[in-house]
């Protein structure tokens, strides 16, 4: 019999999502986003790159204003208005103290209860090769918070205001190929396509197919798929990390 997956806890009210590039939120777990700001909680958007190495045929310093814009359009689909940029180079992050220190930073800013990141490890289910950029953010993520509640690791942030917070509860890793928590997509699934596809000029660069018609695929595919273990809901699946 198939382990059924455990609801995410719902007894929080901020959280910090921090991600590599605009898109990986939308492909990742935008339905329960949209679900969890309906219920009135505040959700902040990182994002370490702006996504100026995405698209073949448009160069960098064109391509990071354009997904920038539709990032930010994209996260209001889903309640979201606040969405921040750390500018590491989209395709060359490197994991380390920077990085850690910059989320930390953020971290302490926005004192989160939970945090939200993407599939941190080398593959995708063992079937697909992971990016060095998901690796390097998702792993520091999982670091820096721990990292934003010791006042001795970066204390120069203390200098800039930024007070130690020791209340992150949980980092929730979305795209795991060991999920062990979920949350229902039905309510937010619909505006979780609009919000995929509000990187249009991503997306179709990326592929040949209507683009609503393959946002809509994906992302209800992955949702039924992860219902088998959600009672049969639609679902976003999360490894969750208590802390």
């Amino acid at each position: 019999m198939t382990e059924q997956l455990e609801p995410m806890p719902a007894d929080w009210q901020r959280a910090l999502a921090v991600v590599a590039h605009p898109d990986d939120l939308e492909y990742g777990c935008a339905a329960a986003v949209a679900g969890w700001t309906d219920g009135g909680r505040d959700i902040t958007y990182l994002l370490a790159t702006r996504g100026e190495a995405g698209i073949d045929t448009l160069e960098p310093v064109r391509c990071a204003p354009l997904r920038e814009q539709e990032q930010r359009a994209s996260a209001a689909v889903v309640g979201v208005s606040r969405v921040e940029f750390l500018d590491h180079r989209d395709g060359v992050i490197e994991y380390g103290i920077g990085l850690r220190r910059d989320i930390a930073a953020a971290v302490r800013r926005h004192r989160p209860e939970l945090v939200i990141t993407l599939n941190h490890r080398d593959t995708w289910g063992g079937v697909a090769w992971n990016t060095p950029d998901h690796c390097a953010v998702g792993r520091a993520t999982l670091d820096a918070a721990a990292d934003a509640g010791n006042r001795w690791i970066f204390p120069e942030l203390t200098g800039q205001g930024l007070e130690p917070w020791d209340g992150v509860r949980w980092v929730a890793v979305a795209g795991s190929s060991t999920p062990t928590h979920a949350v229902d997509a039905t309510a937010g699934l619909e505006r979780s396509v609009q919000s995929l596809l509000a990187h249009r000029t991503y997306i179709e660069a990326l592929t040949d197919e209507d683009p609503e018609a393959y946002c809509r695929t994906f992302l209800t595919g992955n949702a039924q798929a992860s219902a088998e273990r959600f009672g049969g809901r639609p679902a976003v699946a999360f490894e969750l990390f208590a802390r």
